[in-house]
């Protein structure tokens, strides 16, 4: 049987802790580190101590140190660069692709900031990024792209490329511009290479370019990307103007971002950048303050199970069952949420469509409350005898996932219209509405029942 293959962050692992034991030849080392991938030297970087994690920066090479940084966080970068003395973070900023330079220097204190930008070699490429949020497209975007005139030919254009040796992010497209660098159309790669040596860029570009606005949401430009399979994205100014490209490898840390963004506020987690080891005082702060509003819904739904305290004390056995009716509706609800906030994040829910919308959730809400009480009817009435008891269950389970559906798909798209993220307090809204309905359409339903039947 042959051998398993060895994990390479393992074998990484292993060759940097040897390289960090001791002295070893500079140059001999420094070649052997950089043929680890970058995400692999990463992974081992994170699961250093303090100390090895500095010793491991001295003795990389600049390129790899930029590739190294380009795969950490961005704590984890301003932690692995704040020992760099002036001259050779300067040095390593040029090494970094502009766009991870723009955000490494945008997190860094503005005096140093200014300090490093004037010992940059690179810094024009850098500098007209700093301008943009972090968020939008313009943050996201690099300067580093490949732009050419219409009537550059296409053996013209192979030589180019030839003589400047773009790096390995750039370009998966070639853009043309006028001569006010106004994007005209797009080239692929695979155009370039089977066209005609002589022919030019106007007959070889695609005019109709798939572009975004430099201040466009980043999940915006996730969603165009995604939608039109693209691997990169020109970036625009109000002018028309190319100003950079974003590549598709900061499209997915979009997507993870937004993807986390969106679980943690369904969890009523505001801080999305939360790990389960992060420190005591950051979890309690992303925490907390959900939990307070979440107490004050459960203190109103108390509220109304205690103005049936009366009826509870005598038919002791409603306190055993109530949760079950604010339970399901809780759960049916949030399947609702779920769907709403999805639909509304890849932009696939027509709002001309709400009220048809609305009518098959609450037909779904009310089928599925027909259905799951009439199963708990069943149940109860075989276990305790009663059939009243599961009557009252059934109408109770009906009644509520109706309530369920309604707030469910209401209250996230309002939250969206009134420019909200619907992610943040759907989950707690509906909770308040599915329990304090749910208690008291239960209990109401009992002390009718009651005046009429035993039970």
């Amino acid at each position: 049987m042959s051998d398993q293959p060895e994990d390479p962050v393992e074998a990484a692992s292993d060759l940097i802790r040897r390289a960090l034991k001791g002295p070893q030849d500079a140059e001999g080392l420094a070649a052997e580190l950089a043929e680890i991938h970058p995400a692999d030297l990463a992974e081992v970087y994170e699961q250093l101590d303090d100390a090895l994690q500095d010793l491991l920066i001295q003795r990389l090479d600049l390129e790899t140190i930029a590739d190294l940084l380009e795969e950490l966080d961005d704590e984890d970068t301003l932690e692995a660069v704040e020992d760099i003395a002036p001259g050779r973070l300067a040095d390593l900023l040029d090494e970094m692709e502009p766009d991870e330079a723009a955000d490494l220097l945008g997190d860094l204190p503005p005096g140093q900031a200014r300090v490093l930008l004037e010992q940059m070699e690179d810094a024009d490429e850098v500098r007209p990024l700093l301008g943009y949020p972090d968020e939008t497209a313009g943050g996201l975007m690099t300067t580093s792209f490949v732009a050419l005139r219409r009537q550059t030919t296409a053996e013209q254009a192979i030589q180019f490329l030839r003589e400047v040796s773009p790096t390995s992010e750039i370009p998966y497209y070639l853009y043309v511009v006028d001569r006010d660098q106004k994007l005209k159309g797009v080239v692929g790669f695979r155009d370039l290479v089977i066209a005609q040596p002589q022919s030019p860029m106007q007959e070889i570009m695609d005019p109709d370019v798939i572009s975004v606005a430099v201040g466009v949401d980043q999940e915006e430009v996730a969603r165009q990307m995604s939608h039109y399979s693209l691997a990169a994205i020109p970036v625009i100014d109000a002018t028309e103007r190319l100003v950079g490209v974003i590549t598709h490898d900061d499209i997915l840390e979009v997507i993870e971002e937004e993807a986390t963004e969106d679980i943690y506020r369904l969890a009523n987690v505001s801080d999305t950048e939360l790990e389960p080891d992060s420190p005591l005082r950051e979890q309690v702060r992303g925490r907390l303050p959900w939990l307070f509003l979440n107490m004050l819904t459960a203190l109103f739904a108390s509220w109304v199970v205690s103005n049936f305290e009366t009826l509870i004390g005598e038919i002791a056995i409603l306190a055993a069952f109530q949760s079950v009716v604010a339970g399901l509706g809780g759960n049916s609800g949030s399947q609702n949420i779920v769907m709403v906030v999805r639909a509304l994040a890849l932009d696939r829910l027509d709002r001309r469509k709400i009220w048809s919308i609305l009518g098959r959730q609450v037909l779904v809400g009310l089928l599925q409350g027909v259905i799951v009480g009439a199963v708990v009817a069943a149940v109860v009435t075989f276990l305790r005898g009663d059939f009243h008891l599961g009557l009252i269950l059934l109408l109770a389970l009906t009644a509520n996932m109706v309530v369920a559906a309604i707030v469910g798909t209401l209250v996230p798209l309002f939250l969206a219209r009134i420019g909200k993220d619907p992610a943040v307090a759907s989950t707690i809204l509906l909770t308040a509405a599915t329990d304090s309905f749910g208690f008291f359409i239960f209990l109401m339903l009992a002390s009718i029942f009651v005046r009429f039947f035993d039970f």
